[in-house]
């Protein structure tokens, strides 16, 4: 077994225990019983509560563990509508970002063998659309959050690209989430928080981005088409 196979191992294994001990308690309604508790020590810990919560999204998104839909949540609760899409908005993006290092350096043979079907269709898009088309994926959610950083770390995409086209392709859906944060007491289930509208909104700012690529290839001079291959 190489030095490489090992890490993935591990970190395969790491993130199967803490999905297993942590993704129980992460649910709305442990997130509203413990918000006064949390807002207590936020008053007189503020800095310290900051960085936690921006460690520990980072660690939700870069492990995969169920939950950071609800961490979402009870940040906007906690620190407000702007200062938590600070927080969760660059947190989120370096938790994805390092899944898909992750994906790329310790766990390819993995992602591979697991997600063969739709690894192929990853390669497809990027190859023709480039940061459209992940710009696209994050809009749209055809496939899980998760996936899409495991399957782009398999792809030719650089780490600085991904990090950026997710940095704006994830800003919409963060903004939804930490409105609805504000009024957490109020939300009965997560899934009533993306009504019909909203969902639609998604679609058509997904497909956005492949429309103004289409476009831009429709109407590009020629000359310019043929010196780029």
């Amino acid at each position: 077994m190489n030095r490489k196979m090992l890490f993935g191992l591990i970190l395969v294994s790491v993130m199967a225990i803490l999905v297993y001990h942590f993704a129980p308690y992460l649910t709305l309604e442990n997130a509203k019983a413990q918000q006064q508790l949390l807002s207590d020590y936020i008053s007189q810990h503020w800095l310290t509560a900051a960085i936690s919560y921006f460690v520990l999204y980072v660690a939700l998104t870069a492990f995969s563990i169920p939950g950071a839909t609800v961490v979402t949540l009870l940040g906007a609760a906690l620190f407000g509508f702007w200062f938590s899409l600070l927080l969760v908005s660059f947190a989120s993006t370096v938790g994805a970002t390092l899944a898909f290092l992750s994906s790329r350096y310790l766990l390819r043979e993995w992602v591979q063998k697991k997600f063969a079907d739709k690894l192929q269709a990853i390669n497809q898009g990027v190859e023709r659309d480039g940061s459209f088309y992940l710009l696209s994926l994050r809009l749209i959610p055809v496939f899980p959050f998760f996936l899409i950083n495991l399957l782009m770390g398999l792809s030719k995409m650089t780490a600085s690209r991904f990090y950026l086209t997710s940095q704006v392709g994830m800003l919409p859906g963060t903004v939804v989430y930490l409105n609805a944060g504000t009024q957490i007491a109020e939300i009965d289930s997560l899934s009533g928080i993306v009504s019909p509208a909203v969902l639609l909104s998604f679609l058509l700012l997904g497909l956005f981005p492949i429309v103004v690529k289409w476009l831009m290839n429709k109407y590009r001079p020629q000359s310019s088409v043929q010196s780029e291959r």
